[in-house]
């Protein structure tokens, strides 16, 4: 049976399930498989053809033993999961007039119009499922930028074993993205707008870190989460990267680029795991905005945290990129102790210089670049006017960086992640167009119907963030729980 070990080693190996479950490891490392599956061109020639629940299927079914999910409950859960999702091929490709060989991939056909919806609708019925197996009861915490919460909220919305809480700090979202999550009257969902957060949604974390270190709590509420830090997160995002290379080549073998709009590294560590599996890609760019997070660690070798910039692509205003140092496991061979050396030191003193060896071997095949406001807007302005299509600020962002490295990716053919819906920006979209009328394209029905409906909210300020949390939770617990 394939097992699940934490990346700094101080926990013993666990099944699929528990590590679904846990979210973090008890250590507080993240959670990888002890070996990714080889992938060889033979299974690729085979898979060429398969829906993409076809092919979630067989890719899942890599890393989740018969035992824990039988094949029959893992075609039905993930039938569950995107019967929601409003395009019948899940992830539609457009190809750009102006740019040969390069089609935008559209991760936003879910039910809250962004990315996250790929992989919180299979995890959140799958954590879900676990727990009515057991008869257990599941406290979901995680922080947003945006689209994390919308999309948390949403799965997890009735579900009788699952609470979820989402945090965001208030200031650094859009309306549309705060009503997702406010507009839900189910019991179970408990959004918490946070103002005064200097570093924003890493300030979240921060505090969300401290719950988890709090055992009695953490054990009370049964405490978890289903943000990235999660395995079954980046899992299921090494799908859509299987089929945008199935959608666009003309035979396998053939390698592609792909351009992914980046903060935390979650969505490009899948695509950096994938390509570790045998997906034959030759680069993969890291593009940041101004927050140059994995710039700097893709082309000086440090990691480091700076002062937030708000920034008009706010999904990715991300200072810490966390699964980085999963990625990070497997390109050191599995050496945990290294990789909690190199964890502790970052987080003692907010700065960490690889050796070059280390850079050498993480940083293969891949480029990175950041991109200011300017040139986000720019672009947005240029696709529309040019082509008709209208882009969100992040592939925006992911569209700008392939740009500026064109010489570098060379002539084969690339694939820009665009992962939110422009209806989530609107007036970064005014701002692009020089306009105040939105064209249809910057419209959602979802986010014109969300407008008509009253918000339920907890209110908090940062500084007081932990008590008021652990109050709230806790209230919450005993009153419906009666404990």
């Amino acid at each position: 049976m394939l097992k699940y070990i934490s990346n700094k080693g101080g926990v013993e190996p666990v099944d699929f399930e528990t590590a679904i479950l846990d979210g973090f490891a008890a250590d507080g490392g993240l959670y990888v498989p002890q070996t990714l599956p080889a992938i060889s061109a033979e299974q690729l020639e085979k898979w060429k053809n398969l829906t993409y629940l076809e092919l979630a299927f067989e890719i899942l079914s890599l890393f989740i033993d018969r035992s824990i999910i039988s094949a029959a409950e893992l075609k039905q859960l993930l039938t569950t999961a995107y019967a929601p999702f409003e395009k019948r091929e899940i992830i539609p490709l457009h190809p750009l007039k102006s740019r040969k060989n390069t089609y935008i991939m559209e991760l936003f056909h879910g039910p809250t119009i962004s990315f996250k919806d790929i992989g919180l609708a299979f995890l959140v019925n799958l954590v879900n499922f676990f727990l009515q197996r057991k008869d257990q009861h599941l406290t979901l915490i995680v922080a947003t930028t945006g689209d994390t919460g919308p999309a948390t909220a949403y799965f997890s919305a009735g579900k009788s074993n699952l609470d979820a809480w989402v945090l965001y700090p208030k200031e650094m979202i859009t309306q549309e993205q705060e009503r997702q999550m406010t507009s839900l009257q189910h019991a179970n969902i408990h959004p918490f707008a946070v103002s005064n957060c200097p570093e924003g949604g890493d300030d979240l974390d921060a505090v969300i870190s401290k719950l988890y270190a709090n055992q009695n709590f953490k054990e009370k509420l049964q405490l978890s989460s289903v943000n990235s830090i999660n395995w079954g997160r980046v899992m299921m995002q090494t799908v859509h990267y299987f089929y945008a290379y199935f959608q666009v080549v003309d035979q396998i073998g053939e390698k592609i680029n792909l351009s992914v709009p980046s903060g935390g590294f979650g969505n490009l560590c899948a695509g950096a795991l994938a390509r570790e599996m045998g997906l034959p890609i030759k680069n993969l760019l890291a593009a940041n905005n101004q927050n140059s997070c994995l710039e700097r660690i893709f082309s000086t070798g440090k990691f480091s945290k700076e002062a937030l910039i708000n920034t008009q692509s706010s999904a990715i205003d991300i200072l810490i990129p966390f699964n980085f140092w999963r990625y990070l496991y497997f390109k050191v061979g599995g050496d945990t102790q290294r990789i909690k050396a190199w964890m502790d030191e970052f987080s003692a003193s907010g700065t960490l210089q690889f050796d070059p060896q280390v850079f050498a071997s993480y940083s293969q095949g891949f480029l990175a670049n950041s991109v200011t406001d300017e040139q986000t807007l720019a672009l947005i302005k240029e696709i529309y006017t040019g082509e008709g299509y209208l882009l969100d600020p992040h592939a925006a962002v992911g569209l700008s960086a392939s740009d500026t490295l064109r010489e570098q990716l060379g002539t084969e053919k690339l694939v820009v992640l665009a992962t939110a819906h422009p209806a989530k920006f609107p007036e970064t979209i005014r701002r692009a167009l020089n306009g105040a009328e939105l064209p249809l394209a910057a419209t959602h029905h979802s986010i014109e119907s969300a407008k008509k409906y009253s918000q339920k909210v907890h209110l908090c300020e940062y500084q007081v963030l932990e008590p008021a949390l652990i109050h709230a939770m806790q209230s919450n617990w005993e009153l419906t729980k009666g404990q």
